[in-house]
């Protein structure tokens, strides 16, 4: 059984590129199990050749750590979309519905089409070949940075979040349902942010 360490996340991008494919785009995303805010994509195209020694699924590095690599992956990527689904639309669709979306609004926020793209996990209707990488954040180098920049991206909304409703924790729990944070909304109630489908702000609703 191959450990961790032992895993060439490279694997995939160099065998992509022996067949003649050199825009290879990685897509993760990140809260999809959060009661608040939004989900959120990322899409990123590296060039064949870049720095980013240590780079792996972004829930394995310290915050620290993204932070530095958010800032690497900017400076040496060709290539990075965005794309995210609120609140509204998580309720509306749900959240595996919302998450495609998310994934699609990253790709096409690229700017720059990719002749493969490489996903994590999601089986994505596309018109591009890709491939649908079980742990792919650990597995493909591309995947990794777009954990990141997903990551990131996401964690600096919830602080602007935090600042507006400091009593929630959210630059803590970053939207999570912690114990703290369901102590929270039976106190003050939900904000607009909040998905009202998901369990713990479902309950509330019902019972208030």
């Amino acid at each position: 059984m191959k450990t961790e360490k032992s895993i060439d996340n490279y694997a995939y991008e160099r065998k992509l590129r022996k067949a003649g494919i050199h825009l290879i785009a990685g897509v993760d995303e990140v809260g999809r199990g959060p009661l608040v805010g939004p989900v959120v994509a990322a899409c990123v195209i590296l060039p064949e050749v870049f720095h980013l020694d240590g780079l792996t699924d972004s829930k394995k590095l310290t915050e620290k750590q993204r932070e530095k690599f958010y800032t690497m992956i900017q400076d040496q990527a060709i290539a990075i979309g965005i794309g995210m689904q609120d609140a509204r639309v998580i309720d509306e669709i749900n959240i595996y519905e919302a998450t495609k979306l998310a994934m699609k609004d990253a790709i096409k926020d690229c700017g720059i089409v990719p002749e493969h793209v490489l996903i994590d996990a999601m089986k994505l209707d596309l018109d591009l070949p890709s491939t649908s990488i079980i742990k792919g954040d650990l597995k493909s180098i591309t995947i990794s940075a777009a954990s990141v920049i997903a990551k990131v991206t996401r964690d600096h909304m919830m602080y602007e979040l935090d600042q507006q409703y400091p009593m929630y924790g959210f630059k803590n729990n970053k939207g999570y349902p912690t114990k703290a944070h369901i102590e929270a909304i039976q106190k003050y109630g939900i904000i607009d942010e909040h998905r009202k489908t998901f369990a713990p702000v479902k309950d509330f609703l019902l019972n208030r």
